[in-house]
């Protein structure tokens, strides 16, 4: 059983809340959860006291027992200084397109044939 720590939204439509729980990971994402660790209100102000509550203790306690987070809990957790920051790369995407190369082919050519 692989387990995942995430989240579970609630709330209505345009108002949601996220539950922070450890559950199955082939378990729906709203669907049946092992434990709930805290929760996360994305509504609330960002400098706002209550907008995350989380319970680091029983998440480490889950980590050592082979629960994975997911990308948003993992940067929760290394808000509260226990897991180390995500590191990403992806220099595909930061690429100009066809066009914008086209671009910058014919600017580069219009600077040297006036140069």
């Amino acid at each position: 059983m692989s387990l995942k720590i995430r989240m579970s939204r609630g709330g209505t439509k345009k108002r949601p809340h996220y539950t922070i729980v450890v559950a199955d990971s082939r378990s729906p994402r709203d669907g049946r959860f092992i434990e709930r660790l805290g929760f996360y209100d994305p509504m609330l102000p960002k400098d706002h006291k209550d907008r995350l509550k989380l319970d680091v203790e029983k998440a480490q306690a889950w980590m050592k027992k082979g629960a994975t987070p997911s990308d948003r809990v993992h940067r929760f957790l290394h808000g509260a200084g226990v897991l180390p920051a995500l590191k990403r790369n992806n220099p595909e995407k930061a690429k100009p397109k066809a066009k914008a190369q086209e671009r910058a082919a014919a600017a580069a050519k219009a600077a040297e044939a006036a140069g």
